[in-house]
């Protein structure tokens, strides 16, 4: 079964999800005003229908020694969409690289890629980065902290 239209209960939902994903299902159908039996149903519904695409935990980088976030701008000598899928496939063998998006304008991708110290960062950009097929340049920032950092989308309920 999917769900076309989402109604005000659903996009509760998947609000609380995205800001608990381990709330429980008695917890969660509370919070949203219904039984627990038609919450957990119209949560499968979400599932099945690809609105709820999984659930992770949000680790402490710092804890497990990651301490460098870098933002990479990339440029390719060539558009052509055999080249760019070639990238995006290169690039998801580096588990370094946790963000890879294709942009409109003067790069052609943008990296989030993170380390433990900024020299293990200059060995992925020269080892693997700036040698990779058709790269032309790679325009490296630092992120110095991080002010705000939400996970999902804004759920207007």
């Amino acid at each position: 079964m999917s769900r076309s239209r989402l109604d005000k209960i659903d996009k509760n939902i998947l609000k609380r999800l995205q800001e608990d994903g381990r709330i429980t299902n008695i917890e969660l159908a509370k919070s949203v005003g219904i039984s627990a039996p038609p919450c957990l149903r119209r949560v499968r519904v979400l599932q099945e229908s690809g609105y709820i695409k999984g659930y992770f935990a949000k680790i402490d980088p710092a804890k497990l020694g990651y301490s460098v976030n870098v933002y990479a701008m990339v440029r390719l000598n060539s558009q052509a969409e055999s080249d760019l899928s070639k990238f995006e496939k290169y690039i998801t063998e580096f588990d370094v690289v946790r963000e890879c998006h294709m942009l409109a304008g003067d790069n052609d991708f943008m990296l989030k890629i993170v380390a433990k110290n900024w020299d293990e960062y200059q060995e992925f950009l020269s080892n693997y980065l700036t040698s990779a097929p058709n790269v032309v340049s790679v325009k490296s920032s630092l992120s110095i902290r991080s002010s705000k950092n939400l996970p999902g989308i804004p759920i207007d309920s």
